[in-house]
């Protein structure tokens, strides 16, 4: 067993690491994580890029990968917290986005500007308790190779986007959309899918999906 399954499987040792790792009342690694641990930790593909004003908040405990000639542009944020951070080759990460693990991207992934990709909820059930002392529950969000998301849309837990799908800007996604189809709306639907046979995308009717 390595010493991080040991930590995570001891209470009082995940507690204690934790306190030295993060600040209280926040959700950042201290500094010295920041500057003495996550570069030999994480790791990043040839010519990656995280632009200086993106807030890192990535932690030794889970993975955060960066592929080859991806970028994360300024004002995103990055938080592998509660889940792994997974990031392709030839990916970009916009202005302002708002990625929370468990994530995978894959590869020529475009993410345009103020999308949130989160994978982490909090429960709300208990009418007598805040949600925000509720229990977290996560699920992982997969998005494959190829895709483009536009502005201002929201990808929930749970969901998976198909290779070469695209998502129409200010959408919401709360279910899977499958390869090669664009989808819109809040809910997003699907209302194009490609063709191989005729080699055109064809509208598609959104209730047969």
């Amino acid at each position: 067993m390595s010493i991080v399954e040991k930590i995570k499987s001891n209470p009082a040792l995940k507690q204690l690491a934790l306190k030295l790792m993060i600040p209280s009342n926040e959700h950042r690694p201290r500094l010295w994580v920041r500057w003495f641990v996550n570069p030999f930790i994480h790791k990043r593909g040839k010519s990656s890029i995280i632009r200086s004003r993106t807030r890192m908040d990535v932690f030794p405990y889970n993975q955060f990968k960066l592929g080859t000639k991806s970028v994360i542009e300024d004002f995103a944020t990055i938080n592998n917290g509660v889940g792994d951070v997974i990031i392709g080759d030839q990916t970009i990460i916009g202005l302002g986005n708002v990625v929370i693990g468990p994530v995978t991207i894959g590869n020529e992934v475009m993410l345009a500007q103020n999308i949130v990709i989160s994978a982490l909820n909090h429960g709300y059930e208990d009418p007598t308790i805040s949600p925000r002392r509720q229990k977290e529950t996560c699920k992982q969000i997969i998005i494959n190779d190829d895709v483009w998301v536009g502005s201002n849309t929201v990808i929930t837990a749970g969901v998976t986007l198909g290779k070469h799908c695209i998502i129409g800007a200010g959408s919401v996604v709360t279910k899977d959309i499958p390869p090669f189809s664009v989808a819109v709306g809040n809910p997003a639907r699907v209302i194009k899918q490609y063709n191989p046979e005729s080699g055109i995308w064809e509208r598609v009717n959104p209730s047969s999906i």
